[in-house]
């Protein structure tokens, strides 16, 4: 199948569900993680990709920021990096198994210069180990590396961050960013990892109510400008 980036500015928006679906479904099964998600409930973010590369084309070449409503939210991408290719492509809710089922098309498909990733926020809400989160982060670099045009595409990893509602999970969080900090730290050539979490807690090691909103999960405002600053320093300048 042509790359989603090529032929989705071809088709309605109908027909570009069907592709991305069929495409889906040709990697279906190729990992466990993979036959864990449900890829209808994608259809409409999906669509709405589609839809806005229609109207709008993507950068060539973006620095793409890929996976959960954390990514989804930061709707400030573009003001909070001027001049950079930045692509948001994040969909709410997902964890990483759905990262990795619809990777074809939302990750080859826009053929990045850079991957900035955040997941595993989610898998460890609905129970995962660290250690599954880790294992699906290393099936989400190889992946990478099994296509030629991301074979040397750096990857950097925005750490899980701490919650106010999620803070009994808090140890599962440090130790899945320790797993995944000491494992790109020993593989530096093309992999990043970020502490986006420890710049959203306060003098107490707990996290800063102004950095949540009300539901005590997604990030305000002045959470993102926090991030901005240590995520910036990790995007890819140079073509």
């Amino acid at each position: 199948m042509a790359p989603f980036s090529r032929i989705r500015s071809h088709l309605r928006p109908w027909a570009v569900l069907t592709v991305l679906l069929l495409g889906s479904l040709r990697g279906f099964g190729q990992t466990a993680a993979a036959s864990t998600t449900n890829p209808a409930q994608w259809a409409a973010e999906v669509r709405a990709f589609a839809r806005q590369d229609s109207l709008t084309p993507p950068p060539k070449r973006p620095i793409l920021f890929y996976g959960s409503s954390s990514v989804r939210k930061w709707t400030t991408l573009q003001q909070d990096f001027p001049g950079l290719p930045v692509l948001n492509r994040g969909f709410g809710g997902s964890r990483f198994p759905d990262a990795l089922y619809l990777f074809d098309e939302l990750v080859l498909g826009y053929r990045p210069r850079q991957v900035v990733l955040y997941e595993g926020d989610n898998d460890l809400g609905a129970g995962a180990t660290p250690q599954q989160v880790y294992a699906s982060f290393r099936e989400f670099e190889k992946r990478m590396r099994q296509h030629q045009p991301l074979r040397r595409v750096p990857l950097v990893f925005l750490a899980i961050k701490p919650s106010p509602v999620r803070w009994a999970l808090y140890p599962k969080v440090q130790e899945a960013n320790q797993l995944i900090r000491q494992y790109i730290e020993a593989h530096p050539k093309y992999l990043r990892f970020v502490d986006t979490a420890t710049p959203l807690l306060g003098p107490n090691g707990r996290p800063r109510p102004a950095f949540y909103e009300s539901d005590s999960l997604h990030l305000t405002p002045a959470g993102y400008a926090a991030w901005t600053q240590v995520v910036g320093k990790a995007l890819k300048l140079k073509k």
